[in-house]
């Protein structure tokens, strides 16, 4: 795809799940990617796999809650490469309870990491892209948002918050700049991880539907790798037998 050659990406969750994964294929396909993430670990681990396989990577320890985080991806960005061309904003997570159980910190992180997080990816870059006079902004929502059902209601609203978002931002864009908002189902990842045990036996059980990562990867890349003029606006990416 040689609309993606040469592209300079920051990604933020780069670590793992589906912002390793879209790393490693913009990788593959001659982009060079920033990754943002919260353990150190795992993205110097990341980018030294995709330099072994003869890609370009640059790494920076991400908070996205921490404004100062964001602007230093965009820096490192800028100083690497001499321009940002593309940000991914892909961290986030998924607290999910019943509001009856009142995790009034776990609602609060959500809107933190979820929503603030790309306010601040919005703040740190969009001066850059105007400079630069193009630029693309990549914002990973959920299907959660399109089908509410119990016990998501505060991570969908954080996700519908940056849809929102994103369509003001499209509209106030101009004719320079690209916003994307992809909307995956349910995922083969860490995600779960934190959730209150009978929460995460629930996703457990939706495992074997589950996509790989790469299958959002894909739809990332394929809006990344649209000629230039070309918004694609919104992409759904999820399980045939999801419902």
């Amino acid at each position: 795809m040689p609309e993606t050659e040469g592209k300079v990406v920051a990604i933020t969750g780069a670590g793992s799940g589906i912002g390793a994964a879209t790393a490693l294929l913009l990788a593959g396909r001659g982009a060079k990617v920033v990754l943002g993430g919260r353990r150190r670990e795992r993205l110097e681990a990341l980018a030294a796999r995709i330099e072994e396989a003869g890609g370009e990577a640059a790494w920076i320890r991400t908070d996205v809650t921490r404004r100062a985080d964001l602007a230093g991806l965009v820096g490192l960005a800028r100083d690497r490469y001499g321009r940002l061309d593309v940000l991914v904003a892909n961290a986030g997570v998924g607290l999910i309870s019943p509001l009856d159980d009142l995790c009034v910190e776990d609602w609060e992180e959500m809107i933190d990491v979820n929503f603030k997080g790309v306010l601040y990816g919005i703040a740190a870059a969009l001066p850059v892209f105007r400079e630069q006079g193009r630029g693309h902004f990549v914002n990973v929502v959920s299907t959660a948002g399109l089908r509410i059902v119990p016990a998501q209601s505060v991570y969908a609203a954080t996700k519908n918050a940056v849809r929102t978002l994103s369509e003001g931002l499209r509209q106030e864009a101009g004719d320079s700049l690209r916003v994307t908002v992809v909307s995956p189902g349910v995922v083969r990842t860490d995600f779960a991880e934190r959730m209150a045990p009978a929460m995460k036996a629930r996703i457990a059980e939706m495992n074997d539907i589950a996509l790989p990562p790469e299958a959002v990867a894909r739809a990332i890349a394929f809006a990344i790798g649209q000629p230039d003029g070309v918004d694609v606006g919104d992409i759904v990416v999820r399980p045939t037998a999801q419902g």
